[in-house]
């Protein structure tokens, strides 16, 4: 009783919340000292940087297919008390993971000037990214394993976990980054080198300790040789739910990295403001996404344990919540965020295009936190192929589509580009709530739980009705 007891307060949503906030909060940190040490090197390292990322997210989605989809069938599974099952997904999700992640490394090694190129960055830029992507790009197996071994964790209801190897991560990178680009700390100056080289070696630490973890994370530990394992059914499972959620997020990935490629066509003034509210944005919804993805996996869970009143309700209390704390955060860089821009740069054309587009980000904020919170609780419930097809329509034909259509044909600028990927907000968000408030998949769930119960009413029946043999 106790033990259920324990882990039922491990699925609350505060329990789960706040660890996840102190996670990405440090993350955000970890960006925004990043995108400040790498302006003392050059506003075009910042340009680089920025879009390095977007390539590497982009790039993620080939295996956060795996790993979104095993970490929502983690939390099913152990809602439902079957927890061999939810430890069997876990093994599996890590091994395709690195195997993918592996693949990509290989590719961004042999080619990283080349795939720029392809991109539009700019001629000017490609030297520093060259170095940057070849470097950074050459640890994506390391990104690809954190990736599932922090889902998996966490989906176990274990947020502090990942949270903990946050905080040893953060106070690294920003130590050896110091080192790097101001040749302090008995390291060699190596600038943005120094940057990559920095980044890669605290992924490969976060890598061990979050492996470390992951391997007691279940009823029953994981050892060597459970690696091996592999259960066909599982893995079905998992795509089932997975694939739709990888495309989503290659949808919204790739659509970024299309919206970066006519920023650059645009010229490196607006690519780098782009960069710079990239990272003043993420203050904003810090708290709106962790408690975004803490309602995930609560519903996840709830769903499997077939409290689906409660799952439904879940969403509603985390908006009331949510949606307050984005638009305060939203305002708040209104009216300081030129100030805290001129920490990262004194272009003066820069820090006149951020000034409009903090206004414009109090208008994107709202719809962006109806959308992950409703749109992560419709995957929780393995309603992934709706928010799927949503994206794939709304992001291509409104935010991207719109973008290069009014920011780049018809030469509205960056101004345009923004309000085109607020309206897609917007618009998914609508059919997300709309979507929700039908229950279809509750409603199949309850069916299930009702046969279910009635066929254990009858198989009670049958045995209380069988005649005992004679003796």
């Amino acid at each position: 009783m106790e033990q259920q007891e324990g882990k039922g307060n491990r699925f609350s949503l505060w329990m789960l919340a706040w660890p996840i906030f102190i996670e990405q909060f440090l993350q955000f940190l970890l960006g925004s000292v990043d995108t400040l040490m790498v302006s003392r090197i050059s506003d075009n390292a910042v340009a680089v940087v920025g879009f390095s990322n977007q390539l590497f997210n982009a790039l993620m989605t080939l295996f956060a297919t795996v790993a979104s989809g095993a970490g929502i069938v983690i939390a099913q599974k152990i809602g439902s008390r079957k927890e061999e099952e939810a430890r069997t997904v876990a093994i599996i999700a890590f091994n395709v993971t690195a195997a993918i992640g592996l693949f990509l490394s290989l590719i961004l090694i042999a080619a990283p000037r080349q795939i720029a190129a392809m991109l539009q960055l700019p001629t000017e830029l490609l030297p520093l990214a060259e170095v940057y992507i070849s470097i950074v790009g050459g640890g994506m197996i390391l990104t690809a394993m954190m990736a599932v071994l922090s889902t998996a964790i966490r989906n176990t209801g274990n947020t502090k976990g990942p949270m903990m190897t946050a905080i040893g991560m953060n106070v690294l990178h920003i130590i050896l980054n110091y080192g790097f680009i101001f040749g302090e700390l008995g390291l060699p100056k190596l600038g943005l080198t120094g940057v990559a080289i920095s980044t890669v070696a605290c992924r490969l630490l976060a890598t061990l300790v979050l492996l470390f973890n992951f391997l007691g994370s279940f009823v029953r530990k994981i050892l060597p040789r459970d690696f091996s394992v592999f259960d066909r059914r599982l893995f079905k499972e998992i795509l089932v739910i997975g694939w739709p959620l990888g495309v989503n997020s290659a949808s919204w990935v790739f659509s970024q990295l299309a919206i970066f490629s006519f920023l650059s066509i645009l010229g490196t003034t607006e690519l780098t403001a782009r960069t710079y509210m990239n990272t003043l944005e993420s203050f904003c919804f810090l708290l709106g996404f962790s408690l975004a993805l803490a309602v995930q996996i609560q519903i996840a869970h709830l769903y499997g344990a077939g409290k689906t009143k409660e799952a439904y309700s879940a969403v509603f209390r985390v908006l009331k919540v949510g949606l307050p704390l984005v638009i305060v955060n939203a305002f708040l860089l209104v009216l300081f965020g030129e100030h805290i821009m001129k920490l990262f740069t004194r272009d003066q054309n820069i820090l006149s295009l951020c000034t409009v587009l903090l206004w414009l980000n109090l208008l994107l904020q709202p719809g962006k936190m109806v959308n992950m919170a409703i749109g992560n609780s419709l995957n929780a419930v393995g309603d992934t192929r709706y928010t799927m097809n949503i994206s794939l329509i709304f992001m291509w034909v409104v935010a991207t589509g719109c973008s290069y259509l009014f920011g780049v044909w018809f030469g509205f600028g960056i101004v345009a580009i923004y309000l085109s990927m607020i309206s897609d907000e917007y618009i998914r968000g609508v059919l997300s709530y709309f979507r929700w408030r039908q229950r279809k998949c509750l409603r199949v769930k309850e069916a299930d739980l009702q046969r279910e119960r009635e066929r254990e009413k009858d198989d009670a029946c049958n045995t209380e009705c069988t005649p005992s043999p004679a003796i």
